[in-house]
């Protein structure tokens, strides 16, 4: 049975790019907080992969390299303007992308 609600999730794949400095522990919690808020607006992570450290194509407020990590999920359309909007108040955040996929 398909509920009115799961008709409204949306497939969504979000790049985040945090802190170099940040330790690996700091990167779970970071990670950990992304996946909480999508499951408790109703949404599900399908994948979570961490790139690791990587070298940025610019500086990013001053640091030449970030920790990148991709989510692929699927959520309702209104709870990816709170998402980025939580990620966007983030110090440990440098940038972040949440693209609509096709489906």
């Amino acid at each position: 049975m398909v509920t009115e609600e799961s008709k409204q999730l949306r497939d969504y794949e979000l790049v985040v790019i945090i802190n170099p400095e940040v330790a690996d522990e700091g990167v779970d919690g970071i990670v950990d907080n992304i996946n909480r808020f999508i499951t408790q607006k109703g949404g599900t992570v399908d994948e979570l992969d961490r790139w690791g450290k990587r070298k940025l194509a610019y500086p990013i407020k001053h640091f030449l390299e970030g920790n990148y990590v991709l989510v692929r999920c699927k959520m309702n359309p209104a709870s990816g303007k709170g998402l980025e909007a939580s990620l966007r108040i983030s110090e440990e955040v440098l940038r972040h992308l949440l693209v609509r996929l096709d489906s």
